[in-house]
């Protein structure tokens, strides 16, 4: 499942569609999203460089992490510094936000401006998402002399944008980017906890891929309490990771994964089969029984249906109502249904069908249809 993630956010998007969107929620409960969206900014830079991705470099717009953070990152993964500085572009959102370090230094007019430090330029003004969206582009023109080279987008996190910025300026935002024709794939980092319900469905609207990550052990909700010590240790280096594919056709696909952090890095396996085991004093109080004691089983198996002809040793026969009868059975019922008649009427040849209104007012013509003079 991971692995069609990165393949989606390798191969990008299609001639007239919008570009893959992968949308990465965590919580407190699970706070191994960063763990994932460093993975697949891994995986995605590694494609780069080896010539089988759609794009041709990365924007990283780092909000919760340093620029140092994201190069030792790199670094340690096995790419070099020229590999880094050819291939990744930071936009530093991290140190100064706002420009609070630089007002008493510089102009008005240069607080807004970004400033370039080799591979990772400074932004100052995170209000702006006019300016945050042109600066992300620009800085995606840059890795290649031809003005449709296409490139990645990775933000973490959305939830340090809204921040300081609406929910509609920042899925808007979102939007225009994964719309541009010079986006090949974008995904961000969110943490839902700290949001409302109608934030993150704002973002999977406007996303392709939805991965949330769940807690192995849901917390029990008391801070003393071994098991909830338990559940901490086993879900700071363990998580569920599920995931809802969109496809093309309007299709819907879920997949899970169990994410593993290892000494190594980060690892998805596939999901083991639970058996779940119902505790019975849990289930709802109801005022009767959901199950049949011995007794009440052999009384309802004794119970004589309808249409069960019981014969006296003969063979039990249920008739259907669609069988015919036999031709003895037919016989008998023709001889007791003429004798029937000679005694009802033993001189009548022909029957006759008397009518008698129910009222003078009743109309002659009142069996006829009387909407046969409608115009339909």
């Amino acid at each position: 499942m991971a692995e069609s993630i990165s393949r989606s956010l390798r191969d990008g998007s299609l001639e007239g569609e919008h570009a893959p969107a992968l949308s990465i929620e965590d919580s407190l409960e699970s706070p191994l999203g960063s763990h994932a969206f460093n993975h697949f900014l891994i995986t995605l830079v590694a494609h780069i460089a080896a010539g089988r991705s759609q794009a041709s470099g990365v924007v990283l717009v780092a909000f919760n992490r340093s620029p140092s953070f994201y190069s030792d990152l790199l670094r340690h993964s096995g790419f070099d510094a020229s590999l880094v500085d050819k291939y990744v572009r930071i936009l530093d959102c991290y140190s100064d936000p706002l420009g609070w370090k630089d007002r008493t230094l510089q102009a008005e007019s240069d607080e807004r401006r970004p400033v370039t430090k080799g591979f990772v330029t400074v932004f100052k003004n995170v209000k702006d998402i006019g300016s945050l969206s042109s600066s992300i582009l620009d800085l995606g023109k840059g890795f290649s002399g031809q003005g449709k080279a296409k490139f990645a987008v990775a933000i973490g996190s959305v939830s340090d944008v809204l921040r300081h910025a609406s929910l509609s300026s920042v899925s808007g935002l979102l939007s225009s980017l994964r719309s541009h024709d010079q986006i090949s794939s974008i995904f961000w980092l969110i943490h839902s906890d700290l949001h409302e319900p109608r934030v993150c469905t704002a973002f999977e609207y406007i996303s392709s891929m939805v991965a949330n990550l769940q807690p192995m052990i849901p917390s029990t909700g008391e801070h003393r309490n071994s098991a909830n010590l338990l559940s901490l240790e086993q879900n700071s280096s363990k998580a569920r990771f599920h995931v809802r594919l969109k496809r093309r056709n309007g299709r819907v696909k879920l997949l899970d994964e169990l994410l593993n952090i290892e000494e190594t890095g980060i690892k998805f396996t596939a999901t083991p089969t639970i058996s779940v085991t119902v505790n019975q004093n849990l289930l709802p109080k109801v005022q009767f029984n959901l199950k049949l004691s011995e007794k009440e089983r052999v009384d309802r198996e004794n119970v004589v249906l309808p249409f069960e002809h019981q014969g006296t040793g003969e063979t039990i026969q249920i008739y259907d109502g669609r069988r015919s009868l036999s031709e003895s059975q037919k016989e008998s019922y023709l001889t007791k249904t003429s004798a029937l008649d000679e005694i009802k009427a033993p001189h009548s040849e022909k029957g006759e069908i008397h009518y008698i209104r129910d009222s003078d007012d009743e109309q002659p013509d009142s069996d006829e249809d009387p909407d046969d003079d409608l115009d339909i």
